[in-house]
């Protein structure tokens, strides 16, 4: 990694993913999926978390302590069992004015599980404060 995180100090990595590479505008996030993801007998992982990895890329790839997420347009494009590693690359496309365009890919080894375009804004202050 080549920057300090200075957002979601506290989120929870194993549910979320542990940040491989920081750079001004770009992330990439790992995750090991468990049986707690799991949503029935196939070991189908819930979409939820393959999600939560991807807004995490962006909340990294933005990089601000008041970042949050406004509004995402994604595709779920392939399943993920239990037991398997994905990994979230996010790339801000565009900055304008507090508003950020991030867009995410989510790959299992060669395969794209998830993409998408999440809309991020940056604000004065803690959006609870």
């Amino acid at each position: 990694m080549t920057d300090e995180i200075k957002t979601h100090q506290l989120i929870n990595k194993p549910l979320c993913g542990v940040p491989l590479e920081i750079k001004d505008g770009v992330s990439r996030v790992k995750m090991a999926t468990t049986s707690e993801m799991a949503v029935d007998e196939h070991q189908l992982v819930h979409g939820g978390f393959i999600f939560g990895l991807a807004d995490h890329a962006a909340m990294i790839a933005v990089n601000h302590p008041h970042v949050v997420l406004g509004a995402a347009d994604v595709k779920f494009l392939k399943p993920v069992k239990n037991g398997e590693i994905v990994t979230a690359r996010a790339t801000v496309v565009e900055r304008k004015d507090k508003k950020q365009i991030v867009a995410v890919r989510v790959d299992r080894d060669d395969d794209i599980v998830f993409e998408g375009t999440l809309t991020c804004f940056v604000l004065d202050k803690h959006v609870l404060a």
